[in-house]
């Protein structure tokens, strides 16, 4: 409870730092997931680099961007009833979500020294798999998130859940 009030009042004294270094956590901790859990690497063969990369692109895109793109839901369709929370979650996976795993997947691909047309090709390839994927956990994540959790707390939320979401999209991103 203490680590929670520390995080909230944190968070009140500098939402948008708490935000990005929360994103960049958790997407540090879904590769770590990724590589040990999922890809069984162990510890003298993780990828120190790709967990760092991971979180600098929780920091510097996928924190500011996902952050942003609330704010933005929020003055474009304000309120919290249900059809609000229905509205927000619709546009978030009809429009946000399809072009911003279009911008990640590329991004992972380019920061890990892929040639334009290698990540062109791993892109068509891995992009319909992972916007599938998406559609089995983020419409009810977000319906529930865009309907009980206030503004300023949607960002942690979602990335909390995103831990898992973070490992599959770190193993997508780097396979082969």
């Amino acid at each position: 409870m203490a680590l929670w009030r520390a995080y909230q009042r944190a968070l009140a004294a500098h939402p948008w730092k708490v935000q990005v270094l929360t994103a960049g956590s958790l997407m540090g901790v879904g590769d770590i997931i990724s590589q040990q859990l999922v890809e069984r690497r162990g510890l003298q063969e993780h990828q120190r680099s790709r967990t760092l990369t991971m979180v600098l692109l929780g920091c510097g895109f996928v924190g500011p961007v996902v952050g942003g793109w609330y704010k933005v839901l929020d003055r474009f369709i304000p309120g919290t009833t249900k059809v609000d929370a229905l509205k927000k979650m619709l546009l978030d996976q009809g429009g946000f979500a399809p072009c911003f795993l279009g911008c990640f997947l590329p991004l992972v691909g380019a920061l890990n020294g892929l040639p334009a047309q290698d990540n062109w090709a791993k892109l068509q390839r891995d992009y319909p798999d992972a916007l599938i994927t998406n559609y089995y956990l983020w419409p009810a994540v977000q319906l529930a998130n865009f309907y009980l959790i206030p503004l300023h707390y949607r960002l942690a939320v979602v990335q909390c859940v995103a831990v898992i979401w973070n490992s599959y999209l770190s193993w997508k991103a780097h396979q082969p």
